[in-house]
């Protein structure tokens, strides 16, 4: 037996409560990211955080791009995301190998870029992505099951706010598996699961658009100018929210040491699911609807409260995105779990100490209550969904990864590297600022027609 590595030996200090520097972890990291997963767990996380029903919503993203620019931005989505995902990566490595395992993102912003950006930026953002991503992920399972309660009960009462506190109700009793690992089967699961509803969908999309009932498919977008300009960021802030994560740190916490490698296998499972989910729903959805694609594919299988397809396939489909948005919000849940854990737990005492037990008990609870409240009080996804997009996960997953880098590997500036990460770092910021202005616009557009706890 040779030697153990220093991350062998950094695994250790961390299930000793310890880190590399001698400091002592919260209980936040030491409870909640525990560092026991292998790199199919990894993928398994990844792909519920990105393969998510958002992908349901990019036939409405090319109803204002067209044909050519929907298919250009899905592909260089995908290829920005893949490889700004492996330059977190690679930094998270750089620094485990240096004896400083960062374990979540305002980790890494402290140490590249001081410890006011992770506190007043960083910090801020993610947190606000991710909570934001649990009140969208509740709201879409309250619509989903209320689609399934209409088709078996046609002119029922019951409303929307109801449908979205059955699920909290549920989403309470998943917020307490105690760690990130403790989700690998439930992840595992969900990636069937976005399979299995991807293809219901498609399926759905061609039964449509090759039956007699097929709606008429009309390409052109439509507006004026202005609109159609804002349009086009709108769309591209739901791309972004389709392919955005924002917890890579976390997720790549959850491998054991040594990490190198794990996390690239993991993204390469990943977006295998990725390229075959994303592309066949947002392609099948708009050869079907054209530009009256809605903002939840999904949505165009019901017409005047009745279904235009099978009604057996449209119940596979919204079980199937019911139950994995369960796992979505359970996985975005877990920064919060995190903080409220380092908050309020002892990390002397054991995990499951009675006064851990309790604390996590109620805090998760309440933390879930609020956010189902919210999606009852505002049930408004597509908006939400562009406004995540645009101000959480176009800068964290698009031009933060490339400045990180930049600054951690500080590759020549005569090299092609450091250009195209600049470049990546700056076109990104830019597009960010302009596609949040333009989902403010369109929530201020909408606001007439938004209702606390309407029943949409």
């Amino acid at each position: 037996m040779g030697a153990p590595s220093r991350e062998e030996e950094e695994a250790k200090k961390m299930e000793a409560g310890g880190d590399t520097v001698g400091q002592k972890l919260d209980a936040g990291a030491l409870f909640v990211l525990q560092s026991k997963g292998s790199w199919l767990h990894c993928g398994y996380h990844l792909t519920t955080s990105i393969v998510a029903p958002p992908l349901l919503s990019l036939p409405f993203a090319f109803a204002a791009l067209g044909w050519s620019a929907g298919m250009v931005c899905l592909v260089v989505g995908a290829a920005v995301t893949f490889y700004s995902y492996n330059l977190l990566s690679r930094v998270l490595e750089h620094h485990a190998q240096q004896g400083r395992r960062q374990l979540r993102f305002r980790d890494m912003a402290a140490d590249i870029l001081g410890p006011g950006w992770a506190r007043y930026y960083i910090g801020p953002i993610q947190f606000m992505v991710c909570f934001g991503a649990v009140v969208a992920s509740t709201l879409l399972a309250g619509q989903s099951m209320k689609t399934i309660y209409l088709i078996a009960n046609p002119g029922g009462t019951v409303k929307l706010y109801v449908f979205v506190a059955i699920f909290g109700v549920f989403l309470v009793v998943l917020a307490q598996l105690p760690s990130f690992h403790s989700l690998r089967h439930v992840n595992l699961v969900s990636l069937l699961l976005c399979l299995s509803y991807s293809l219901c969908a498609v399926a759905g999309c061609v039964y449509l658009g090759t039956s007699d009932r097929a709606p008429p498919k009309d390409y052109s977008i439509v507006g004026d100018t202005h609109a159609r300009v804002y349009g086009v960021f709108n769309a591209l802030a739901v791309i972004a929210t389709t392919y955005g994560n924002g917890i890579i740190p976390e997720i790549q916490a959850t491998v054991a040491a040594p990490v190198t490698g794990k996390m690239f296998k993991g993204l390469c499972l990943c977006y295998a699911v990725v390229v075959t989910t994303f592309f066949s729903v947002a392609t099948a959805g708009y050869w079907a609807f054209g530009n009256a694609a809605q903002g939840l594919l999904l949505n165009n299988f019901m017409v005047d409260g009745r279904p235009v397809i099978p009604v057996w396939l449209l119940l596979m489909a919204e079980l199937f995105t019911l139950v994995q948005l369960s796992a979505t919000a359970t996985v975005y849940l877990q920064p919060t779990n995190e903080v409220l854990e380092g908050l309020l737990s002892d990390p002397k005492a054991g995990q499951y100490a009675a006064r851990n037990v309790v604390s996590r008990l109620v805090s998760r609870t309440l933390a879930v209550a609020f956010g189902t409240t919210i999606a009852a009080m505002i049930p408004f996804f597509g908006d939400m969904n562009a406004l995540i997009g645009a101000f959480g996960f176009m800068p964290l997953d698009f031009a933060v990864p490339a400045l990180f880098y930049n600054l951690t590997f500080k590759p020549s500036k005569k090299g092609f590297v450091f250009w195209l990460n600049t470049a990546n770092a700056v076109v990104f910021s830019a597009v960010a600022v302009v596609a949040s202005m333009a989902a403010v616009r369109q929530i201020v557009l909408d606001a007439g027609t938004y209702k606390l706890f309407a029943n949409v």
